[in-house]
């Protein structure tokens, strides 16, 4: 692992933030289709039965995945289970621009459980980095007008994605404690389904909880269908083999910095889907995102 971006790992780390900016809009679209964690649910049950015919060896009876299940469990609550759960949830008091912008403070959040649990040594210009993009995030909640921050007021769903971005951060982390050479890392396909099948159930068990906490209501037909079978191969298969395989290369922190297109991403696709424009500030936080991504990758001391 190294923090040197290449043309196929620039590629590789954009298509992440694409297709979940992607998944934000679509799960706002659907709120009132469905319950948000049962739509998780749903979403990575189908990732599973995709998943299964290209990684099912990983299920073997001797595989790690069962010897070491508290370390796919855990993959699975965090990146699966809890991470998404709380975004769909989030997704119905607030905005896809909105949500995603939060978690531009995924660099941030890197850096810190880096340093504070796996002992990262943090560096100048990833702090500089961070600061630039949280800049960004700071101009487009303000809507390009400074003084609109001290009269900013979070909703629900913002705070909820706040403790998402937190949770995928460890997440992310908990990728590189799997070792390089271990079996079940040498097909992309079998790490997944380790990960989901434990995800699955993780997010079956939330489910169940909101059905059983209150009075639920599923609209089947095709437009249900047709999200569900898009949330599952882009936004889950898709976006999560390209970013274990970004971190893989970069690490973590580095990697992170591209989830901040996210929420720019995000307005592009509100453009005409959801009544929700972007406006010119929007771009230069999209300039100062790219700014972080550049200076985060740079090589220098600690």
């Amino acid at each position: 692992m190294n923090d040197r971006l290449t043309p196929s790992t620039v590629a590789l780390l954009l298509i992440p933030p694409t297709l979940w900016a992607s998944n934000a809009v679509v799960g706002r679209a659907v709120v009132h289709l469905v319950p948000p964690l049962t739509l998780n649910f749903l979403r990575w049950a189908v990732a599973l039965l995709l998943l299964l015919p290209l990684g099912y060896r990983v299920l073997q009876a001797d595989s790690v995945v069962w010897r070491e299940w508290p370390r796919y469990a855990l993959l699975g609550l965090l990146g699966v289970g809890l991470y998404n759960s709380l975004q769909y949830l989030a997704l119905h008091t607030s905005t896809p621009v909105n949500v995603t912008l939060v978690t531009a403070s995924m660099p941030a959040w890197m850096l810190i459980v880096g340093r504070m649990f796996h002992g990262v040594a943090i560096r100048p210009a990833q702090i500089l980095g961070a600061v630039l993009s949280l800049v960004g995030v700071a101009l487009v909640l303000s809507h390009g007008e400074w003084a609109q921050l001290l009269a900013l007021r979070f909703v629900a769903g913002d705070l909820l994605m706040v403790l998402a971005t937190i949770i995928w951060a460890f997440y992310s982390w908990q990728l590189t404690r799997v070792p390089a050479d271990a079996p079940v890392r040498a097909h992309w396909a079998g790490f997944l389904l380790g990960q989901v099948l434990y995800g699955a159930a993780w997010s079956g068990l939330f489910a169940a909880m909101e059905w059983g906490l209150g009075d639920q209501r599923i609209v089947w037909g095709w437009p249900l269908a047709a999200t569900v079978a898009f949330v599952a191969i882009g936004p889950a298969v898709i976006a999560f083999r390209c970013w274990g395989a970004g971190v893989q290369r970069v690490g973590p922190t580095v990697a992170g910095f591209f989830n901040n297109l996210t929420p720019l991403i995000a307005a592009l696709l509100s453009l005409g889907l959801l009544g929700e424009y972007p406006h010119s500030y929007h771009a230069l936080a999209f300039l100062l995102i790219i700014g972080g991504i550049v200076l985060s990758s740079r090589r220098g001391p600690a």
